[in-house]
């Protein structure tokens, strides 16, 4: 091989690795591809063309995010795998979904995210289904009809909607498609585990932490599973203690479906016990699956109330980053929400998730890191406005 042949070689691998040897037009048409998933116009490629090499990145990022594809497709396929335990992207629009990109589209604290009395509904004038809790007809309209999601939307409230009293309602938690997916069946665990998942980037398995006090462990859970009590005291109690005292947030709460004529649910309702009303099975407003399998365990923990405690703050969970200007305990859903929802590990999971989208990979190396901390800070002095984390991420990776 010649020596210019290796030069011409060089130099070619060098521009092709080299981000900052993309031109203002190549990097403007990369942020509007991955932030809407569609090509730009030729007035907006231009336009973001000149706000690039003015210096004005963000700017052009935001240009871009005006296109209807930023909320139709980039969020609607970014949200759609929070909804289900399957991560399926491929669901139908519901309210959960509707909810986060409407927060996104008007800039609102995202924390509300998890403690909101917030639900995004259609516009009167589209004469959609109304808005029900016991159906997805709405949604499902605004689907098959291929609405434009930045328009049709319009921000409404749980309490209004659905008559939950505004303190029972906890953002998506509290939305119909959450309470289908999660506390549907089952201990309602699953709502807190995928709450974890899909807004602290954590399972439960990360959170193992066997020093914690079993006392608020369920009666549910054996404490010698297969006779074994090793068993219960080096694995079991590492998730229990910390979820159990978390998940009795969710202790009024239940989805109520036909089992017989509708099994899959999906005709089925949020139910939430408001004072005055009773379970009865528990003669109580906490709903009788907290109290199942009551005999594995008699001398376990019985709930009698929706008051809960974050045991997590102290011990392996206390680097989650915990806001102590708050208090670690409470009752219900929404001030459980909003104590997860102020943590730093929340902050920093919506933009690693954001940039991943945005990049097309995970953070790599020191470089990465150091800008997902600066964008994390970013994130949260802008009152947790997330679409400037996605236009942080298009910046940051627009020459890629």
């Amino acid at each position: 091989m010649g020596v210019l042949t290796t030069v011409m070689l060089l130099l070619a691998g060098l521009t092709l690795s080299s981000p900052s040897l993309a031109g203002e037009r190549e990097q403007a048409k990369r942020m509007h591809d991955r932030l809407t998933g569609v090509p730009p116009s030729a007035d907006v490629l231009e336009q973001m063309s000149v706000l690039i090499a003015q210096g004005q990145i963000n700017q052009a990022a935001y240009l871009a995010m005006n296109n209807p594809a930023f909320y139709s497709v980039t969020l609607k396929n970014w949200v759609s795998p929070w909804t289900n335990e399957e991560a399926d992207i491929f669901v139908p629009l519901n309210d959960y979904t509707a909810t986060v990109i409407g927060m996104v589209r008007d800039d609102i604290d995202f924390r509300q995210v998890l403690a909101g009395d917030i639900l995004y509904v259609a516009k009167n004038h589209y004469n959609l289904p109304t808005y029900s809790m016991n159906n997805n007809a709405l949604y499902q309209a605004i689907d098959d009809q291929g609405l434009d999601l930045q328009t049709v939307l319009e921000a409404s409230s749980q309490s209004a909607q659905t008559g939950l009293p505004p303190d029972a309602t906890a953002g998506v938690m509290t939305t119909r498609a959450a309470a289908k997916a999660f506390f549907k069946d089952g201990t309602n665990r699953a709502m807190f585990r995928f709450t974890l998942m899909n807004h602290l980037c954590t399972d439960l398995e990360g959170l193992k932490d066997t020093s914690r006090a079993p006392d608020r462990i369920r009666q549910d859970v054996s404490r010698s599973p297969g006779g074994d009590s090793r068993i219960f005291n080096n694995s079991c109690v590492g998730c229990h203690a910390g979820m159990d005292p978390l998940a009795q947030a969710f202790a009024y709460y239940n989805y109520q479906y036909d089992v017989d004529s509708d099994p899959e649910g999906e005709n089925g309702n949020l139910q939430y016990l408001a004072a005055g009303q009773q379970d009865p099975q528990t003669g109580s407003r906490v709903q009788g699956k907290y109290h199942i399998n009551s005999n594995n365990f008699p001398y376990g923990f019985s709930t009698d109330n929706d008051n809960w405690s974050n045991y997590w703050r102290e011990g392996l969970n206390y680097n989650l980053g915990w806001d102590q200007r708050l208090p670690a305990s409470g009752s219900g859903a929404k001030s459980m929400g909003w104590e997860l929802a102020n943590s730093q590990q929340f902050a920093q999971c919506q933009v690693s998730k954001v940039f991943e989208n945005v990049c097309l990979r995970r953070p790599q190396d020191a470089q990465d890191r150091a800008q997902i901390s600066t964008m994390t800070a970013h994130f949260q002095q802008n009152n947790y406005q997330i679409k400037g984390v996605f236009a942080d991420s298009a910046t940051y990776c627009k020459g890629e």
